[in-house]
Formats: structure tokens, sequence, C-alpha cells
């Protein structure tokens, strides 16, 4: 978003639901480039809730252009950004690996199985992005200390109800041990098969 940013006359906004512990991570956004930024004070209950939170602060702003990730860290559900463009009635394009402003459109390039697709459209449109669209930046001093300064507008959250709950959260079962048996090591291997395998 700050790459599009610069040299324009955009500004960048960043919008997180999430409750205090969170203010380190927005500061570090700010730190990068970003004008301002909201902290809608909730808990992230699931993708409805929070892309709720975001289409409603984004209703009373007129934003061209809302950028979110592949999927957040926490839920892994790849679901927020096209939730909140149906419920702001605006195209969205996910996965995106590349995105040119001009005027009021937008070019997109994304990945797709065994090549890339180029996709346009009008503004406003929510785009979700993919690994590698942009550098990752490290904010300097003078960033750091210019963040300080900078808006951080804490807002309580819209009534929304919740429409699914997580009920567990399971890792995967450890993978067993492997053994290497060399090709010429044949008596090796059937003891091994019939002994600790019991498959033959």
């Amino acid at each position: 978003a700050v790459e599009l940013a610069e040299g324009g006359k955009g500004t960048v906004t960043v919008i997180n639901v999430g409750d205090a512990s969170t203010d380190a991570t927005i500061r570090k956004a700010l730190a990068i480039g970003a004008d301002n930024a909201v902290r809608i004070n909730a808990i992230p209950r699931d993708a409805w809730f929070v892309a709720n939170q975001i289409a409603n602060y984004a209703k009373d702003n007129a934003f061209d252009l809302i950028l979110t990730g592949r999927e957040s860290i926490d839920y892994n559900g790849a679901q927020i950004g096209a939730i909140v463009a149906e419920l702001l009635n605006i195209p969205s394009v996910s996965i995106a690996k590349k995105v040119d402003i001009a005027a009021d459109s937008v070019s997109i390039e994304r990945e797709i199985e065994g090549g890339k697709e180029v996709v346009t459209s009008k503004l406003p449109i929510v785009i979700g992005t993919a690994e590698g669209v942009a550098e990752p930046k490290i904010p300097n001093m003078r960033g750091i200390m210019s963040a300080r300064t900078k808006p951080l507008d804490v807002l309580e959250p819209s009534a929304v109800d919740t429409l699914s709950h997580i009920v567990n959260y399971e890792t995967p079962a450890p993978r067993g041990t492997v053994k290497l048996v060399d090709a010429a090591e044949v008596e090796k291997l059937v003891s091994l098969l019939h002994d600790e395998a019991k498959v033959i």
C-alpha cells in the first residue's frame, strides 16, 4: 500500500481489528510509511465479524483500494477480503502478485495454477495480496520517530452477530520414524518388514 501511494496523492490508512496488544505492530506499519491507523477495539472472533468491522468503517470513508493479506496468521481462513467486498458491493480479486493503479482503474497480476492471470477493474476494489507482492520494508529511525506522532484512532466495534464458532484446533499426529535400507541389504529389509512393520 505504501509503495502504491508513494509519488501520488494517495494516503494509506491501516485498519486493524484487535486489542491493545496489536498497537506495536500498527506503529510499525506507521513507521514504514502509512499515514494513519484505526484499531477496532475487539478480539477477532471469526472472518465474518472482522470483515464487518472493516466494511462498516470503510462505508464512512471513501477508500479507492482496500488491501488485505492472503490469509490471517491466526485463523488462515482467506475469507475476509471477499466478505468485505461483498458487504461493500465492490469487486474483489485475490492472490495478487502485482498491482498497478492508473487514474480510476487498476491492473492486477494474480497467481493461477500453471501460470498467471491479468485482471483489470475500476476502483474501488478489494485486493487480497500474495506473498512477494512488495519488498519487505524495515523502518528507519526517522520513520520510527514519526510513527509516534501519527494518529492511531481506537474505535469501539459495531454490533455483529457471530455466524460461526471455532470448536477445536488439532495438530497433525507426529510422523513416524523412517529407516533407510541399502538396496543390497535384502535380508535386513525383509526382517524390518516382517518384524517391525508387520506387513509380511
